[in-house]
Protein backbone atom coordinates (compact mmCIF):
# COMPACT_ATOMS: atom_id res chain seq x y z
CA UNK A 1 0.00 0.00 0.00
CA UNK A 2 1.44 3.40 -1.22
CA UNK A 3 0.05 6.61 -0.54
CA UNK A 4 1.00 9.52 -2.80
CA UNK A 5 0.37 12.98 -1.97
CA UNK A 6 1.28 15.79 -4.52
CA UNK A 7 2.29 19.23 -3.32
CA UNK A 8 0.19 21.48 -5.66
CA UNK A 9 -0.21 25.53 -5.30
CA UNK A 10 -4.22 25.24 -5.75
CA UNK A 11 -4.77 22.10 -2.76
CA UNK A 12 -3.72 23.50 0.10
CA UNK A 13 -3.43 20.32 2.33
CA UNK A 14 -1.52 18.24 -1.02
CA UNK A 15 -3.47 16.35 -4.05
CA UNK A 16 -3.80 13.09 -3.37
CA UNK A 17 -3.49 10.40 -6.19
CA UNK A 18 -4.27 7.39 -7.57
CA UNK A 19 -0.85 5.42 -6.61
CA UNK A 20 -1.66 2.91 -9.13
CA UNK A 21 -1.89 5.42 -12.16
CA UNK A 22 1.18 6.48 -13.99
CA UNK A 23 1.18 10.27 -11.88
CA UNK A 24 5.20 11.41 -13.47
CA UNK A 25 5.34 12.87 -16.84
CA UNK A 26 8.52 11.07 -18.79
CA UNK A 27 9.64 14.05 -19.87
CA UNK A 28 10.28 15.22 -16.20
CA UNK A 29 14.36 15.95 -15.89
CA UNK A 30 14.13 13.69 -12.42
CA UNK A 31 13.39 10.38 -14.13
CA UNK A 32 15.36 11.66 -17.69
CA UNK A 33 18.54 13.01 -15.40
CA UNK A 34 18.25 12.05 -12.01
CA UNK A 35 17.94 16.07 -11.42
CA UNK A 36 16.22 15.96 -8.11
CA UNK A 37 16.44 15.68 -3.99
CA UNK A 38 14.86 13.38 -1.46
CA UNK A 39 14.39 12.64 2.37
CA UNK A 40 13.37 9.34 3.50
CA UNK A 41 11.46 9.70 6.97
CA UNK A 42 10.27 7.07 9.87
CA UNK A 43 6.74 7.52 11.17
CA UNK A 44 5.79 5.87 13.88
CA UNK A 45 2.24 5.47 14.92
CA UNK A 46 1.38 8.42 12.51
CA UNK A 47 3.97 10.77 13.91
CA UNK A 48 6.99 11.67 11.78
CA UNK A 49 10.20 11.61 13.79
CA UNK A 50 13.04 14.48 13.04
CA UNK A 51 10.62 16.25 10.84
CA UNK A 52 12.20 19.59 10.69
CA UNK A 53 15.82 18.37 9.97
CA UNK A 54 15.07 16.55 7.18
CA UNK A 55 13.27 19.79 6.00
CA UNK A 56 16.28 21.56 6.51
CA UNK A 57 18.70 19.12 4.85
CA UNK A 58 15.73 18.46 1.64
CA UNK A 59 16.49 22.65 1.83
CA UNK A 60 20.23 22.54 2.10
CA UNK A 61 19.98 20.14 -0.83
CA UNK A 62 17.68 22.01 -3.20
CA UNK A 63 19.95 24.69 -2.54
CA UNK A 64 23.25 23.32 -3.59
CA UNK A 65 21.01 22.07 -6.94
CA UNK A 66 19.69 25.63 -7.09
CA UNK A 67 16.51 23.90 -7.36
CA UNK A 68 13.48 25.89 -6.05
CA UNK A 69 11.12 23.28 -3.98
CA UNK A 70 8.25 24.13 -2.21
CA UNK A 71 8.66 25.53 1.69
CA UNK A 72 8.92 23.75 4.95
CA UNK A 73 4.71 24.60 5.89
CA UNK A 74 3.78 22.99 2.04
CA UNK A 75 5.59 19.87 2.90
CA UNK A 76 4.19 19.34 6.41
CA UNK A 77 0.67 19.79 5.31
CA UNK A 78 1.22 17.63 2.65
CA UNK A 79 2.98 14.85 5.49
CA UNK A 80 -0.20 15.08 7.65
CA UNK A 81 -2.33 14.38 4.38
CA UNK A 82 -0.37 11.64 3.02
CA UNK A 83 -0.06 10.07 6.81
CA UNK A 84 -3.78 10.40 7.77
CA UNK A 85 -4.48 8.54 4.26
CA UNK A 86 -2.33 5.73 4.87
CA UNK A 87 -3.61 5.45 8.46
CA UNK A 88 -6.98 4.76 7.16
CA UNK A 89 -6.11 2.53 4.81
CA UNK A 90 -3.60 0.17 6.72
CA UNK A 91 -4.37 0.81 10.47
CA UNK A 92 -2.85 -1.92 11.60
CA UNK A 93 0.98 -0.72 10.46
CA UNK A 94 2.82 1.15 13.12
CA UNK A 95 5.99 2.25 10.86
CA UNK A 96 5.80 3.83 7.80
CA UNK A 97 8.57 5.03 5.39
CA UNK A 98 7.55 8.61 4.31
CA UNK A 99 9.22 9.78 1.19
CA UNK A 100 9.53 13.72 0.35
CA UNK A 101 10.92 14.00 -2.98
CA UNK A 102 11.59 16.93 -5.68
CA UNK A 103 12.23 16.98 -9.05
CA UNK A 104 13.14 20.17 -11.98
CA UNK A 105 10.22 18.96 -13.36
CA UNK A 106 9.40 19.08 -17.17
CA UNK A 107 11.56 21.45 -18.83
CA UNK A 108 10.02 24.93 -18.05
CA UNK A 109 7.27 24.11 -16.24
CA UNK A 110 8.47 24.29 -12.97
CA UNK A 111 9.74 21.93 -10.76
CA UNK A 112 7.48 18.38 -9.31
CA UNK A 113 7.10 17.70 -5.50
CA UNK A 114 5.20 15.13 -3.52
CA UNK A 115 5.02 12.73 -0.13
CA UNK A 116 5.03 9.28 -0.92
CA UNK A 117 4.23 6.64 2.48
CA UNK A 118 4.17 3.04 2.30
CA UNK A 119 5.23 0.20 4.70
CA UNK A 120 8.59 -0.47 6.35
CA UNK A 121 10.35 -2.94 4.52
CA UNK A 122 10.40 -6.68 6.55
CA UNK A 123 13.98 -6.99 5.74
CA UNK A 124 14.88 -3.35 7.23
CA UNK A 125 13.36 -4.35 10.38
CA UNK A 126 15.04 -7.61 10.85
CA UNK A 127 18.59 -5.94 9.90
CA UNK A 128 17.74 -3.93 12.66
CA UNK A 129 18.04 -7.11 15.15
CA UNK A 130 20.22 -9.23 13.31
CA UNK A 131 22.51 -6.43 11.95
CA UNK A 132 24.30 -6.30 8.35
CA UNK A 133 28.08 -8.00 7.12
CA UNK A 134 29.59 -5.05 4.92
CA UNK A 135 32.24 -4.56 2.27
CA UNK A 136 34.89 -1.73 2.10
CA UNK A 137 34.55 -0.23 -1.22
CA UNK A 138 36.54 2.18 -2.69
CA UNK A 139 34.54 5.54 -3.53
CA UNK A 140 37.08 6.60 -6.60
CA UNK A 141 38.22 10.04 -4.84
CA UNK A 142 39.90 11.06 -2.07
CA UNK A 143 38.73 12.70 0.48
CA UNK A 144 39.07 16.61 0.25
CA UNK A 145 37.53 16.30 -3.35
CA UNK A 146 34.01 17.49 -1.39
CA UNK A 147 36.01 20.94 -0.99
CA UNK A 148 37.46 21.25 -4.64
CA UNK A 149 34.83 20.42 -6.81
CA UNK A 150 31.59 21.46 -5.05
CA UNK A 151 29.66 20.30 -8.59
CA UNK A 152 29.95 17.27 -7.70
CA UNK A 153 27.17 17.38 -5.16
CA UNK A 154 28.59 15.45 -2.45
CA UNK A 155 26.90 15.94 0.70
CA UNK A 156 23.68 16.70 -0.71
CA UNK A 157 20.80 14.02 -0.88
CA UNK A 158 20.34 13.73 -4.68
CA UNK A 159 18.14 11.66 -6.85
CA UNK A 160 20.79 10.31 -8.52
CA UNK A 161 21.42 6.75 -6.31
CA UNK A 162 22.02 4.27 -9.26
CA UNK A 163 25.99 4.47 -7.30
CA UNK A 164 24.40 3.47 -4.13
CA UNK A 165 22.28 1.06 -5.51
CA UNK A 166 25.12 -0.60 -7.71
CA UNK A 167 27.48 -0.77 -4.73
CA UNK A 168 24.78 -2.72 -2.40
CA UNK A 169 23.90 -4.77 -5.53
CA UNK A 170 27.89 -5.87 -5.36
CA UNK A 171 28.07 -6.20 -1.70
CA UNK A 172 25.07 -8.87 -1.65
CA UNK A 173 26.68 -10.16 -4.90
CA UNK A 174 29.76 -11.22 -2.81
CA UNK A 175 28.19 -12.62 0.43
CA UNK A 176 27.88 -9.24 2.54
CA UNK A 177 24.57 -7.19 3.02
CA UNK A 178 25.31 -3.69 2.55
CA UNK A 179 28.67 -0.90 1.97
CA UNK A 180 30.90 1.11 3.60
CA UNK A 181 32.81 3.54 1.10
CA UNK A 182 36.28 4.31 1.62
CA UNK A 183 37.94 7.44 -0.01
CA UNK A 184 41.01 6.76 -2.59
CA UNK A 185 43.00 8.26 0.23
CA UNK A 186 42.23 5.86 2.63
CA UNK A 187 39.53 7.09 5.22
CA UNK A 188 36.31 5.69 5.88
CA UNK A 189 32.97 7.61 4.34
CA UNK A 190 29.72 5.98 4.81
CA UNK A 191 27.07 3.63 3.46
CA UNK A 192 25.37 4.03 -0.04
CA UNK A 193 22.17 5.11 2.56
CA UNK A 194 23.72 5.37 5.97
CA UNK A 195 26.06 6.87 8.47
CA UNK A 196 29.03 5.15 9.98
CA UNK A 197 29.61 5.14 14.01
CA UNK A 198 32.22 3.36 16.04
CA UNK A 199 32.69 3.32 19.42
CA UNK A 200 35.24 2.70 22.25
CA UNK A 201 34.70 2.07 25.73
CA UNK A 202 37.96 2.55 27.56
CA UNK A 203 38.64 3.17 31.66
CA UNK A 204 35.04 4.29 32.06
CA UNK A 205 34.85 6.59 29.33
CA UNK A 206 32.64 5.91 26.41
CA UNK A 207 33.59 7.32 22.97
CA UNK A 208 31.12 7.37 20.14
CA UNK A 209 33.19 8.52 16.66
CA UNK A 210 31.95 9.26 12.63
CA UNK A 211 33.52 10.42 9.89
CA UNK A 212 34.12 13.85 8.92
CA UNK A 213 31.69 16.06 7.10
CA UNK A 214 34.39 17.78 5.22
CA UNK A 215 34.98 14.46 3.64
CA UNK A 216 32.22 15.18 1.50
CA UNK A 217 29.64 12.79 3.14
CA UNK A 218 26.23 13.12 3.70
CA UNK A 219 25.06 15.10 7.53
CA UNK A 220 23.22 12.61 8.55
CA UNK A 221 19.81 13.17 10.61
CA UNK A 222 19.85 10.31 13.01
CA UNK A 223 23.89 10.80 13.59
CA UNK A 224 23.40 14.29 14.96
CA UNK A 225 20.04 13.28 16.81
CA UNK A 226 22.05 10.59 18.50
CA UNK A 227 25.20 12.62 19.19
CA UNK A 228 22.81 15.15 21.23
CA UNK A 229 21.53 12.54 22.96
CA UNK A 230 25.05 10.70 23.83
CA UNK A 231 26.36 13.95 24.98
CA UNK A 232 23.41 13.87 27.71
CA UNK A 233 24.24 10.96 28.38
CA UNK A 234 27.98 11.66 29.10
CA UNK A 235 29.22 9.60 25.65
CA UNK A 236 32.80 11.57 24.61
CA UNK A 237 32.21 12.17 20.58
CA UNK A 238 34.60 12.51 17.68
CA UNK A 239 34.63 13.23 14.41
CA UNK A 240 37.10 11.54 12.67
CA UNK A 241 39.38 11.37 10.31
CA UNK A 242 38.37 7.17 10.50
CA UNK A 243 40.69 4.55 8.14
CA UNK A 244 39.59 1.19 8.00
CA UNK A 245 41.57 0.56 10.63
CA UNK A 246 39.87 2.15 13.32
CA UNK A 247 36.67 0.03 12.37
CA UNK A 248 38.41 -2.92 13.04
CA UNK A 249 39.68 -1.94 16.65
CA UNK A 250 36.74 -0.92 17.40
CA UNK A 251 34.44 -1.85 20.47
CA UNK A 252 31.49 -1.95 18.28
CA UNK A 253 30.75 -0.40 14.48
CA UNK A 254 27.11 0.43 13.45
CA UNK A 255 25.17 2.17 10.24
CA UNK A 256 22.55 4.50 11.28
CA UNK A 257 19.71 6.22 8.82
CA UNK A 258 16.17 7.22 9.41
CA UNK A 259 14.21 3.72 8.61
CA UNK A 260 16.82 1.24 9.49
CA UNK A 261 17.51 3.14 13.01
CA UNK A 262 20.80 1.69 14.57
CA UNK A 263 22.06 -1.31 12.98
CA UNK A 264 25.37 -3.52 13.72
CA UNK A 265 28.12 -4.15 11.52
CA UNK A 266 28.71 -8.00 12.48
CA UNK A 267 31.51 -8.32 9.45
CA UNK A 268 33.64 -6.38 7.56
CA UNK A 269 35.20 -7.89 4.52
CA UNK A 270 34.37 -11.38 5.83
CA UNK A 271 35.77 -11.03 8.95
CA UNK A 272 33.88 -10.89 11.72
CA UNK A 273 34.06 -8.18 14.47
CA UNK A 274 33.01 -7.25 18.08
CA UNK A 275 29.50 -6.20 18.26
CA UNK A 276 29.07 -5.07 21.95
CA UNK A 277 25.37 -5.96 22.31
CA UNK A 278 25.64 -3.92 25.74
CA UNK A 279 26.66 -0.59 23.99
CA UNK A 280 24.16 -1.41 21.06
CA UNK A 281 21.43 -1.47 23.76
CA UNK A 282 22.62 1.88 25.41
CA UNK A 283 22.93 3.73 22.32
CA UNK A 284 19.19 1.87 21.02
CA UNK A 285 17.44 3.36 24.20
CA UNK A 286 19.15 6.41 23.14
CA UNK A 287 17.63 6.42 19.57
CA UNK A 288 14.40 5.87 21.21
CA UNK A 289 14.49 9.27 22.76
CA UNK A 290 14.60 11.32 19.01
CA UNK A 291 11.71 8.56 17.92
Amino acid sequence: MTVLVFLDSAFEQGRVVDASRPQLMATDQGATRGDGVFESLLAVDGGVRKEQAHLARLASSAGALRLEIPDAEAWSRAIRTALTEYAASTPDRPEAVVKLIATRGVEGAGPTAWVAVSPVPAATRRQRETGVAVLLLDRGYDSTVAQRAPWLLLGAKTLSYAVNMAAIRHAKEHGADDVIFTSSDGKVLEGPTSTVLTARHRGGVKTLVTPQLESGILPGTSQGALFKAAAEAGWQLGYGPLEPKDLLEADAVWLISSIRLLTPVTAIDGAAIPTAPELTAELAALVDRFL
